[in-house]
């Protein structure tokens, strides 16, 4: 019988024989096999002639997905004193292949059709969502790419679009953005702000994000490489102008607290313990780091008798040209680092023993800068040293230092496909808050600072004038004795 049935299965959608076998008294007969609870149109989708669908020769049977036939199961349980279904027939031979059901019905199991995988037939951007552009990897060709010669200088810097943060046409240091970005960074921790900056940075860089028309362009294939080169003017001013204009927000958010003391001794903590966050090891963001510990390390400034620190009076020195000085505004607050000692003692000996001594040796090009631990390797001195900024100190240090920081800059070079990885790496299922991914680009920072109008004045000019900003600010807060 069975064999009967086989071989000719429009018998079997025509004259169900074997339904007249079961008694209707029973609380489950052939009229409700196939049918779920939940689905009283399965007995319709089970019933379709297999006729319908040719099958020649060995190819395979082209089945449509079948009803969930695992409640068959449930509904005739011997448990219950119920019979017990007759076995199916045996499947045929040749795999069968199961076609999308249309109704996008749940999955279900079936033995008599084999499920074959759909990942052939499934693109990735319907099974998964689109990776963003700093996950996506490099072509493998681009790596052995033969030298092209450089057709124009290029800027990683975005286009000025529309903010979230700022209206069309902004004063500088609005409060209104000044309050709603002071909650932002509240609500996230100094790992997640960290990760937000090393996002921006590579951004800046060239590391990640480089199409293939702006590689063309520059003729390399990297940000890193582009700075070693003479047509990388550009993205090294870009970059020098980053890393003061993120240096004077940071010193603003401990100068902007007019509150009380413990307010701006917990600002001080915030950078710390971001630094902390961006050091090798952590985030590997060298560039952030540089540029959060510019707003609180002292620097230097030229006085009378030689290069001195610029907390300390300056003989020779009038009061403005000793707050020249980068970010001495900070260092300055003396009752503001006793109070960061007494109440947050831990971030203040990571910042005196661990920070300091980090900063100094980066400086000096002494400091770590092995794939792995760092992510994007600190560009500010070679930057400096090929745009023919002056190197502080003794001449026969000054000789020493200049090499170190040559060597550095070749290795960096070298090694742009690895820092790539790395960074892409530490960056990998990270999802930004547009918001304060927007707060820590170089275009938004410098229409917070000068506003919509100075934002296009002269370099030199803009932080000339902020300088004296800060220098008034922090007078304020601490006046001298």
């Amino acid at each position: 019988m069975e064999k009967t049935l086989l071989a000719n299965p429009g018998t079997t959608a025509s004259c169900p024989a074997r339904a007249r076998k079961w008694s209707n008294s029973q609380p489950a007969d052939l009229a409700h096999m196939g049918r779920s609870r939940e689905d009283p149109a399965g007995i319709e989708a089970f019933a379709m002639p297999v006729s319908a669908l040719p099958r020649t020769g060995s190819d395979p049977l082209l089945l449509k997905a079948p009803a969930p036939l695992g409640t068959i199961a449930n509904s005739l349980r011997a448990s219950d004193g119920q019979l017990q279904a007759k076995a199916p027939a045996k499947p045929p031979r040749t795999p069968s292949f199961e076609l999308p059901d249309a109704s996008e019905r749940p999955p279900t199991y079936c033995e008599l059709v084999p499920r074959v995988p759909r990942v052939q037939g499934t693109s990735l951007s319907q099974s998964c969502p689109e990776a963003p552009w700093w996950e996506a990897e490099e072509d493998e060709e681009e790596e052995n790419r033969c030298f092209t010669r450089p057709q124009a200088e290029i800027s990683f810097c975005p286009p000025d679009t529309s903010s979230c943060l700022l209206g069309p046409q902004n004063r500088p240091l609005e409060p209104q953005v000044l309050h709603t970005l002071r909650g932002l960074f509240l609500e996230h921790h100094p790992g997640s702000t960290a990760l937000h900056l090393l996002l921006v940075d590579c951004q800046a860089t060239g590391l990640l994000g480089v199409t293939k028309d702006q590689r063309g362009n520059m003729g390399v294939s990297s940000g890193l490489e582009l700075l070693t080169l003479p047509h990388g003017r550009r993205l090294r001013l870009e970059l020098l102008e980053r890393h003061e204009t993120l240096a004077l927000a940071g010193a603003l958010a401990v100068l902007g607290c007019s509150g009380p003391l413990e307010e701006r001794a917990a600002a001080l903590r915030g950078l710390v313990e971001l630094a902390l966050a961006l050091r090798p090891g952590a985030a590997g963001d060298l560039p952030g780091l540089a540029a959060v510990m510019g707003a609180l390390l002292m620097p230097q400034v030229r006085g009378e008798h030689g290069v001195e620190e610029a907390g300390v009076r300056v003989t020779g020195n009038t009061g403005e040209e000793a707050c020249a000085g980068l970010f001495s505004q900070v260092s300055r607050l003396e009752h503001t680092w006793r109070q960061l000692r007494r109440s947050h003692t831990e971030a203040a000996l990571a910042f005196e023993q661990e920070l300091k001594p980090l900063m100094r040796a980066l400086d000096e090009g002494a400091g770590p800068c092995d794939p792995g631990e760092v992510a994007l390797p600190h560009v500010a001195p070679m930057v400096r040293l090929l745009e023919g900024e002056e190197v502080a100190g003794p001449l026969d240090e000054s000789c020493e230092r200049l090499l170190r920081t040559l060597h550095g800059a070749r290795h960096m070079a070298r090694d742009a496909p690895k820092f790539r990885k790395v960074a892409a790496q530490r960056l990998r299922g990270f999802r930004p808050n547009p918001e304060l991914r927007e707060a820590l680009t170089t275009g938004f920072l410098r229409r917070l600072l000068w506003g919509s109008r100075g934002a296009g004045a002269p370099r030199a000019e803009r932080f000339g004038k902020f300088q004296r900003v800060l220098g008034v600010l922090s007078q304020r807060l601490e006046p001298d004795s």
